[in-house]
């Protein structure tokens, strides 16, 4: 079914990494969604009712609120698959995880209702409904169809790089296993007198799991909207594309910026020694972005920072500093180091220290430590600092 999906999906050129068809197969499968969930909810809801059920009606209210995520996730692709606009300069590609963050929501806002109704049936001692074997047929076709649609979601979510899809799949297990668990009372509640109101405790059960469940995926949604850390794959991916070519001898200040699925911006400076012509220099920095791009799908832009390579009174100083911000940390790491010409009185040591997110030690005590031990070397040592953020996680 997902094969199938994405072939007609792809019925005009181009690969899944292109928004118009991201933007077709979202659309497919949300109408597959919507009509299973139509399915389901109209089945239980009508045999809920008959039984006078309040797990069967919730579960069939929670069927129709799934509807409502697919017509929203079936939005979200649309919106997210617009191209770039004067006053969207990056696209619309975070419209997707704004549609997987609201199907969150409604997931949310549907476990706080049922969680509501079955603990009022709890607490006026409302009787345990009478199943008919109706009853048992519909949830255990609803449990199969739920876990198949899980699969689908899932799979379609994996192959397109969907945060809204793979949302959608977390839902459709959650539900798979609520209804199980109710299907399971109902079995019991035939055989069994219990002498309370199983069906409303269990309500509360699968209320609580669906709660839980919409407050997880809502937050796996706003970490990425709110600036979540790039894949560590990504970054070695770019460093290894990058370090390919002979010329480029490091890189530090690397930034991603994701503005949606397909959607990733980068900046890094990349270091070149100092001899280096800038003519040449500058066509390598054109065919690495480009090699990224094809490679990686990433628009990369490189600044250049020319360093000194055989002066070894700058490599000595370069190593005191960075051992001594070893043994603060061993996460710290320094770039664009630069000496001053010689003074009797005053040589300045310029350069950059990256600070991991692990160490919370003040800078201005940092700074007193790296000057302490450049000045181990040489008196006339001054430290002039530029503290940077490490925007890769490590």
């Amino acid at each position: 079914m997902v094969n199938f999906i994405i072939n007609l999906a792809k019925k005009q050129k181009g690969d899944l990494g292109e928004a118009a068809v991201r933007n077709r197969v979202g659309t497919l499968g949300g109408i597959f969604g919507i009509v299973s969930n139509l399915f389901l909810c109209t089945i239980k809801i009508t045999v809920g009712l008959l039984a006078h059920s309040i797990s069967i009606v919730a579960d069939g209210l929670n069927n129709l609120s799934d509807m409502g995520s697919s017509v929203i996730t079936m939005i979200g692709f649309k919106l997210a698959g617009k191209p770039a606009d004067s006053d969207h300069p990056y696209g619309h590609g975070r419209m997707e995880y704004m549609s997987a963050f609201i199907v969150s929501a409604l997931i949310i806002l549907v476990g706080v209702e049922l969680f509501k109704e079955s603990a009022t049936a709890v607490f006026s001692g409302s009787e345990m409904p009478h199943y008919g074997i109706w009853s048992i047929i519909v949830l255990a076709v609803s449990v199969i169809i739920k876990f198949l649609m899980y699969l689908f979601n899932m799979a379609l979510g994996k192959k397109i790089n969907s945060d809204a899809l793979k949302a959608t799949a977390k839902d459709s297990v959650n539900d798979s296993i609520s209804t199980a668990v109710i299907l399971l009372a109902v079995i019991v509640s035939r055989f069994v007198d219990i002498g309370f109101n199983l069906d409303a405790v269990l309500g509360i059960g699968v209320a609580v799991f669906i709660i839980v469940s919409g407050f997880t995926s809502a937050k796996e949604t706003l970490d990425v909207i709110l600036g979540k850390l790039p894949e560590p794959e990504l970054i070695e991916q770019i460093k290894e594309n990058i370090m390919s070519f002979d010329m480029f001898l490091g890189i530090h200040d690397l930034i991603v910026h994701n503005y949606g699925p397909s959607r990733l911006f980068a900046s890094v400076h990349v270091e070149v020694p100092e001899s280096v012509d800038i003519v040449v220099c500058h066509e390598k920095i054109d065919i690495c972005e480009k090699l990224v791009k094809e490679n990686l799908g990433v628009e990369l832009v490189i600044h250049m920072d020319p360093i000194e390579t055989d002066n070894e009174e700058i490599d000595a100083a370069k190593q005191t500093i960075a051992a001594a911000l070893y043994k603060i940390d061993n996460g710290f790491s320094l770039h664009d180091f630069r000496m001053t010409p010689k003074s009797d009185n005053r040589i300045n040591l310029i350069f950059d220290v990256v600070v991991p997110s692990s160490v919370d030690m003040p800078l201005d005590t940092l700074k007193k430590e790296i000057c302490r031990a450049a000045k181990t070397v040489d008196t006339r040592y001054e430290c002039v600092i530029t503290f940077d953020n490490d925007y890769t996680g490590k």
